[in-house]
Order: C-alpha cells, then sequence, then structure tokens
C-alpha cells in the first residue's frame, strides 16, 4: 500500500484537493504532507504561476533522462502540470523508474479554480497560462 491508497502500478490520478492534502498545501487533520509537489511545465509556464514550494523540472528535461531534484528524491511524488495531460505521461515515466508517483487531474488550471495558493517566480501572486 502506498501513500496514495493504491499500488504504485494502479491508476494512479488524484483530483487537486488530494494532492493539496498530500503536499501540505491545505490544513487537514493528520495531513503530514509527505509528497512533493513536482511542477513539469516549462519554465515560462512555471515563472508565471505555480504553487508554492513546488519543486520544477520541465516534462522535456525528465523525458531526456534528468533525474528528480534533491527536494523530490525519496519522497511520494505528486506530478503536476497546466490541464493534466503532461503530467500522466511524468508519472508514468517516474513510475518506471520505481518513484511513486500520481499526477494531477485537471492540473493547475483546476488547482487555482479551487482557490489554491499560486505564486509567480518573484514569489508574488502568480496566474495560469
Amino acid at each position: 500500500m502506498s501513500l496514495f491508497g493504491r499500488s504504485p502500478r494502479g491508476a494512479a490520478r488524484v483530483t487537486v484537493r488530494v494532492a493539496a492534502a498530500r503536499t501540505g498545501h491545505t490544513p487537514t487533520t493528520g495531513n503530514t504532507g509527505t509528497a512533493v509537489l513536482l511542477d513539469i511545465r516549462e519554465p515560462q509556464e512555471w515563472q508565471a504561476g505555480h504553487a508554492p514550494g513546488a519543486v520544477h523540472l520541465p516534462l522535456s528535461a525528465l523525458a531526456g533522462g534528468d533525474g528528480l531534484p534533491t527536494a523530490a528524491r525519496s519522497r511520494p511524488v505528486v506530478v503536476i502540470c497546466r490541464s493534466g495531460n503532461r503530467s500522466r505521461r511524468a508519472a508514468e515515466l517516474l513510475r518506471d523508474r520505481g518513484v511513486e508517483a500520481v499526477d494531477v487531474i485537471g492540473g493547475m488550471r483546476d488547482w487555482a479554480g479551487a482557490g489554491l495558493p499560486v505564486v509567480d517566480a518573484r514569489g508574488g501572486h502568480g496566474t495560469v497560462a
């Protein structure tokens, strides 16, 4: 059993609310925020707006063989992109590498739509492009 309540090879998609709880972005009873939020969008998307505390690694780099950033190693990973399509691919790549990973249904668009925090590259209030 994994942190996400399913086997590492099972269906591995979560809602933004579950993602926020697992990564410590919402006050949830018993939430330890043990997973890391990995944003795999391209740099210009990341700079426009991302979740505070998220780790950035573009899908192009991940697919090219780059390893996880230090902050995401040895931890469950919640992968997010703009709408949930690229994050699904990234989560599959990570699971193939033995990482406990899920992707976020609806991505940053649903994250922002749910009123969850978004900051820009300078730490101000960001937007999701």
